[in-house]
């Protein structure tokens, strides 16, 4: 009786496994290397590098609009002010969800001659997070009347 060990694989099988186990190993490293990078978007006004150093407490109006550019909204309700507002949101992986990282709003009051009175950089920190674009319209009809559960005594039953 004479007892056979097993042969060891043959080289090209080792090869294989080898060229699968390294395909598997790139493959894995590009589906979680998408991970790693995230998308940044940007929404509303972008602040120019130092712009706001170049206005000056006493500054007219016109100066405002050549250094920092029209404004998101002005208000004039107690005095007039110009709202520059913008947003940003990171997305780690395409079919995520945003998650806003900044939010600011440059507010420029004027007095009544409209020159710049104060200057305000509210961020995050300052308030709540609002969203400048919905995606959903409210619509009607899904509200419950009174006569809903009277009409529903009279429904047909399939």
């Amino acid at each position: 009786m004479s007892s056979r060990l097993p042969s060891p694989p043959s080289a090209g099988l080792r090869l294989a496994s080898v060229r699968r186990m390294a395909a598997a190993a790139m493959l894995s490293g590009v589906l979680l290397g998408g991970c790693i990078f995230t998308e940044t978007y940007q929404r509303g006004y972008v602040l120019p590098e130092g712009a706001l150093q170049q206005l000056p407490i006493g500054a007219t109006q016109e100066q405002v609009l050549i250094v920092l550019g029209t404004p998101s909204t002005v208000a004039t309700v107690s005095g007039e002010v110009f709202y520059y507002i913008s947003q940003r949101a990171e997305r780690a992986v395409a079919f995520m969800p945003q998650k806003v990282t900044d939010q600011r709003v440059i507010a420029v009051y004027f007095d009544k001659d409209r020159r710049v009175q104060r200057l305000a950089d509210y961020g995050i920190k300052d308030g709540k997070i609002f969203d400048y674009i919905s995606r959903t319209t409210p619509t009607g009809g899904g509200e419950l009347s009174l006569l809903t559960p009277f009409f529903t005594l009279f429904k047909p039953n399939p």
